[in-house]
């Protein structure tokens, strides 16, 4: 089943025969591969595969560290007292005061953010009970005199 004639070479049954090279042509070296394995090529010049930390299983998103998180705290203390100024005048500044007192401690001690937030619920919250105060006194002012004017006055 071979044929043997002249010029032709001989071939491994199932396969094609095989071209002689041309002349003066020799393939790269990196492209050879023995017979039935795939070819291997090179890998681009300046090319490095990513180094990561040891011990961790992926990159840390392109290395830039996160931001520390907003105190909790700082937040409630700026809502509630921004909220007392339109729903619940003495509660909400209360809240806001005792909780930006909390959360400034907070920040101090364990670095994270919302500082102003902090600052900004405990000066609201303080000027809001001191309208709460000035209101009461004013109240009392108008109104003590009205109370000692009716209880002075006699219906004989």
């Amino acid at each position: 089943m071979s044929d043997n004639s002249p010029g032709s070479t001989p071939a491994a049954e199932g396969s094609a025969p095989t071209p002689p090279p041309a002349p003066g042509y020799a393939p790269p070296p990196a492209y050879a591969s023995p017979a039935g394995a795939a070819p291997s090529y090179p890998a681009p010049s300046g090319y490095a595969a990513p180094a990561y930390p040891q011990g961790t299983s992926s990159p840390q998103g392109y290395g830039y560290p996160s931001a520390p998180k907003t105190n909790t705290l700082a937040i409630v203390s700026l809502v509630s007292s921004l909220a007392a100024l339109v729903i619940l005048p003495f509660i909400g500044s209360l809240v806001g005061v005792i909780t930006g007192h909390m959360s400034l401690s907070q920040i101090k001690r364990t670095g994270e953010n919302g500082r102003g937030l902090a600052l900004a619920g405990t000066i609201v919250g303080w000027v809001g009970l001191g309208f709460i105060v000035l209101g009461l006194l004013l109240f009392l002012l108008l109104l003590l005199p009205a109370i000692v004017v009716s209880g002075s006055t006699s219906y004989s």
